[in-house]
């Protein structure tokens, strides 16, 4: 499955691969049906030192590389795909940019409980008008004294049903050099969080809307400039979707894989189809091409970011593969794969929405266009 693991990474591996085999694969597809998010989990999860991985020891975290989070996701996930979703919420999403940026003060208030697995941080994003097109979010952050004033609304954001703490892209002023983020906990006065609906994956997102909603000064994460930085960060998140998507197409794979090897039809086991040889053939080119993508953006990560060439790559790479390869995996399954009884269904489902969270296709291949021909394309029609 890796191009080429140190000594180092290979024990790594193999401590968390045990540990998914022993402790959450039994119970995998149950916790795949819970729409809430699985705190019991995640604080065995941190007790197993793999949450705020590539966090400094210095800040609680476990100073690990971001390879060796990417090998924590893909295992956790290939064993337990909604597990998976606890290792990005406290290594790649989120937690991550505030880990990058936060000072001083905000870390030692808030890291301690997201990395034990006892808080969790969501990330108010996409607006209602503004979601590929995120530069045109119109939450607003007006100074008063030393307080802050919130106006505005975000959806589609992951873990906000559940969340105790929101990390909120806001504008401070015109035009992109006028956003920035701060954080934003859930009983805040004038911050409320509305009755969450279901994506198709069966998770939980819930509409934020925030009137007049005071903050402290402090609260403020990255202010006006501060996009680039936070998009910097977001392409770790980018990483870790696209971990997911290929760990839960290779699961999916080797679900089928296996039940073509004993399912029998017409006096024959399914594998001696040569239909079904091929479609195998192809799905492990997929998801092998895609997996030496994603490593590249890992591997040439600087300072543990990505390139946002690399990421839009690896993340297209991997978002097509996964879902391809899941798909084509429920249909070797047939009804079985279809049903609720095995997680092939789930896997399908879950990588139909990363080609979508975090990036769509569309705009990563945009980002990919603009990287061969040396130029950015503006996407707003001229005036």
């Amino acid at each position: 499955m890796y191009l080429e693991l140190t000594p180092e990474e290979v024990s790594f591996r193999d401590r968390v691969r045990s540990f998914a085999r022993d402790r959450l694969a039994p119970t995998a597809l149950e916790r795949a049906h819970e729409p809430h998010y699985p705190w019991e989990t995640a604080k065995l999860l941190a007790d197993e030192g793999l949450l705020g991985l590539t966090v400094p020891k210095a800040d609680g975290g476990q100073g690990a590389s971001l390879m060796e989070a990417v090998i924590a996701i893909q295992e956790i996930g290939m064993a337990c795909p909604k597990s998976a979703d606890v290792v990005q919420a406290g290594n790649f999403g989120a937690l991550r940019t505030f880990a990058e940026y936060a000072s001083e003060e905000q870390k030692a208030r808030y890291l301690p409980d997201l990395l034990s697995g006892q808080s969790l941080l969501a990330l108010g994003m996409s607006e209602p008008d503004a979601g590929s097109a995120i530069t045109d979010l119109q939450t607003t952050a007006r100074q008063e004294g030393d307080e802050y004033v919130l106006n505005g609304a975000k959806c589609w954001s992951g873990y906000s049903a559940d969340a105790p703490l929101f990390l909120v892209y806001v504008r401070f002023g015109p035009g992109v050099g006028g956003i920035g983020s701060v954080l934003v906990e859930r009983d805040t006065p004038g911050f409320d969080v509305g009755e969450p609906s279901a994506y198709m994956s069966g998770e939980l997102w819930a509409p934020l809307t925030f009137t007049e909603c005071r903050i402290p000064a402090s609260n403020v994460l990255l202010g006006p400039g501060g996009f680039k930085r936070q998009i910097s960060g977001f392409n770790v998140e980018r990483i870790g979707n696209a971990s997911r998507s290929l760990a839960l197409g290779r699961l999916a794979f080797e679900l089928a894989r296996d039940h073509v090897a004993q399912r029998e039809q017409f006096g024959r086991p399914l594998m001696e189809f040569q239909g079904l040889q091929w479609k195998f053939a192809e799905m492990t080119v997929a998801l092998d091409g895609a997996q030496l993508l994603l490593e590249r953006a890992v591997r040439n990560a600087a300072d543990g970011l990505p390139s946002a060439y690399d990421t839009a790559v690896a993340k297209l790479a991997a978002n097509e593969a996964g879902f391809r390869v899941a798909n084509d995996a429920m249909q070797a399954m047939g009804a079985l794969g279809f049903s609720s009884l095995t997680l092939m269904e789930y896997c399908v489902r879950r990588t139909r929405g990363w080609m979508i969270a975090g990036g769509s296709t569309e705009i990563l291949k945009n980002r990919v266009a603009e990287h061969v021909f040396g130029r950015r394309f503006d996407q707003r029609p001229s005036r």
